[in-house]
């Protein structure tokens, strides 16, 4: 916890394997209903109770057919129909074809089936234009999922994309892990609750706002404590409550080193924190360590910074934390700078930008303009992050770059 005792400035990449290496994955689970599902990880292994599909079904409207009866013919007699829920159940002979539905269970014996613009009918007589090989048009069972497969691997993050799969296989509740519950106050006299008029020297509570809506969008159970007043007394017993109710507590300001405020002399009383300096802008003040039972994570003031950090540092350490092990970080990839970024060597610097495919099919990008930590309106323009390299410095139209796709926390 002593880095800030070294010289100089601390890598982003370091800083986040600091966090990294010392959280560990929640203990714990609970069984809920596959709709309430939405955002948990999964706490084992889900397998299929079923083959899906649980029966062989014909991928087109056509007719079914034994393929043994078209080597000699090219006409065979109707002798019935299979549509979706309502398979046919008859005999059929040597002869004969079965007129079929997309989805439709498969006759027993049939092993192709023709679509039905390869025919020719003439009432029940049905002449069919080609010799379809076996299994033709057929959906196996156990095609897109067989019994036992393991669908949902323990550790990942539930999505829309895996509430229908989990739905198909008739799964109605799944085991989850507990989620991360992530307490979070703002600190300050000049803070004023929205709907409010400003007075002089006063400014609207922002970050608390910006800091819940990413909680909520990482998984986190979230604990708004609202605006604590620079009062000694008040933000003891915030902490405290945050720390003891909470996995986890962020705030944001105030942990600046060397900076006199009351927030940083409080951790240092209840905490073990290291207050760090790291080479990243926005965002060089950051604090991480741990206070009574809960975990720590103190972003800078300015809303921009606090926004970033929260992304680059506190996302990963919550996806650690949840037990999220497939959690990936934001896509990179390079891009063609369209407009000067202007930079001074010495820190990562992540300014916002607007990505775009040209006409030729290549990635541009293009400033949102003015890049100070305190201008949260380029937040609202931007789509990704241009990433400058530390000891990089001004950046001209033409030049490569590297940017971060926003990931789905931003949307």
């Amino acid at each position: 916890m002593g880095c800030c005792d070294t010289p100089g400035l601390m890598p982003v990449e370091t800083a986040l394997e600091k966090i990294l290496d010392q959280v560990t994955p929640l203990e714990g689970s609970t069984t809920i209903a596959l709709p309430d599902a939405m955002g948990y990880v999964v706490a084992e292994d889900i397998r299929s109770p079923i083959n899906v599909p649980p029966f062989a079904n014909s991928a087109m409207d056509g007719y079914a057919v034994r393929t043994a009866d078209l080597a000699n013919t090219d006409t065979l007699t109707l002798a019935g129909k299979s549509f979706a829920g309502i398979p046919f159940e008859g005999e059929w002979h040597a002869g004969q074809c079965i007129r079929i539905m997309t989805g439709a269970q498969m006759p027993e014996g049939a092993d192709a089936v023709v679509m039905q613009e390869e025919t020719d009918v003439d009432g029940d007589n049905i002449r069919f234009l080609v010799k379809p090989p076996a299994n033709d048009n057929v959906r196996p069972i156990g095609d897109d999922v067989r019994l036992n497969d393991v669908v949902v691997a323990k550790g990942t993050r539930i999505t829309a994309r895996e509430m229908p799969l989990l739905a198909s296989l008739g799964i109605a509740t799944i085991s989850v892990l507990v989620r991360p519950k992530v307490a979070f106050f703002s600190t300050g006299d000049e803070l004023r609750p929205l709907g409010e008029p400003l007075e002089a020297g006063q400014i609207y509570d922002s970050n608390r706002y910006g800091i819940r809506a990413l909680l909520e969008k990482f998984g986190c159970d979230v604990l708004d404590l609202g605006i604590i007043p620079d009062c000694p007394e008040q933000l003891r017993e915030a902490f405290h409550k945050a720390s003891t109710e909470a996995d986890v507590l962020v705030t944001s300001g105030g942990v600046s080193v060397g900076e006199a405020d009351y927030t940083k002399d409080i951790l240092d009383e209840q905490g073990e924190i290291g207050f760090w300096k790291i080479a990243m802008k926005p965002g060089k003040p950051f604090a991480f360590g741990t206070i009574n039972n809960a975990w720590f994570c103190g972003l800078p003031g300015n809303p921009v910074s606090a926004m970033l950090t929260l992304y680059q540092l506190v996302q990963p350490m919550l996806a650690k934390l949840s037990g999220h092990t497939q959690y990936q970080a934001p896509q990179r990839m390079k891009a063609k700078a369209t407009t000067l970024f202007k930079k001074r060597p010495g820190r990562t610097d992540f300014q916002r930008g607007i990505y775009s495919i040209n006409a030729e099919g290549q990635v541009e990008v293009a400033t949102t303009g003015n890049q100070g930590s305190g201008a949260f309106s380029s937040m609202h323009h931007a789509n990704c992050f241009v990433v400058l390299e530390r000891e990089r410095g001004r950046v001209e139209a033409g030049e490569e770059v590297t940017i971060e796709l926003f990931n789905h926390t931003m949307y």
